[in-house]
């Protein structure tokens, strides 16, 4: 069983869509005891990252994923859901996220030719052998959504990057705990991969 945490920040059901395509059982749900029993957790998320981390102290979501990630449960953050894993930023001052990863959620900068938001389709660069790339060729196209970016603290646990002015830390995975910065849900057969092997992380 895969949680795919609600947290009023939306993309829920097409994430829930793509794992029900795949065979996966899953459960939209804000309830501790179901995140916690789950064999996997999804954060997904569209929006702006003050307001996001607003709804998960609301429902102190932000307490059940330091505990789920404390059990090294497997843990996905997808678009918002990735930047909400590290310390903060650009878009949001002072509103601390939640922790679990050292990087800078910065501005895309302004450059001639680029339309911020970053929305559409962008070649990854594959990098560190990361487990939700298996399978997946050099250069895949995956779709974004987004005006922030990361820049992760240690080049160790990114795993695909993109470039779109910046280099931008598309992906990035450390221990049990994976994120993507684009939709895999929204990213055709290839982003369906990247879900099915997330499905399939920590088992032997």
């Amino acid at each position: 069983m895969i949680a795919i945490i609600d947290y009023d920040a939306g993309n829920l059901r097409s994430v829930e869509k793509a794992l029900k395509f795949l065979g996966e059982e899953s459960v939209v749900t804000r309830d501790r005891r179901e995140i916690l029993e789950a064999d996997k957790i999804i954060l997904p998320g569209v929006g702006a990252f003050g307001e996001a981390m607003d709804h998960l102290k609301k429902y102190e979501l932000d307490k059940v994923i330091q505990e789920a990630v404390h059990r090294q449960k497997p843990f996905l953050g997808i678009c918002l859901g990735l930047q909400l894993l590290f310390e903060g930023s650009e878009e949001s001052g002072g509103v601390e996220g939640l922790n679990i990863l050292e990087g800078q959620i910065l501005k895309i900068p302004d450059a001639p030719g680029m339309k911020i938001p970053h929305i559409g389709w962008n070649s990854l660069h594959l990098q560190n052998q990361g487990r939700l790339f298996e399978g997946i060729p050099e250069g895949t196209f995956v779709y974004f959504v987004h005006s922030f970016y990361l820049k992760a603290k240690e080049e160790s646990i990114v795993k695909a990057s993109a470039d779109y002015g910046v280099t931008i830390h598309a992906s990035v995975e450390q221990g049990t705990v994976f994120a993507c910065q684009f939709h895999p849900e929204k990213s055709s057969s290839m982003g369906l991969k990247v879900l099915q092997n997330f499905a399939k992380a920590g088992e032997v």
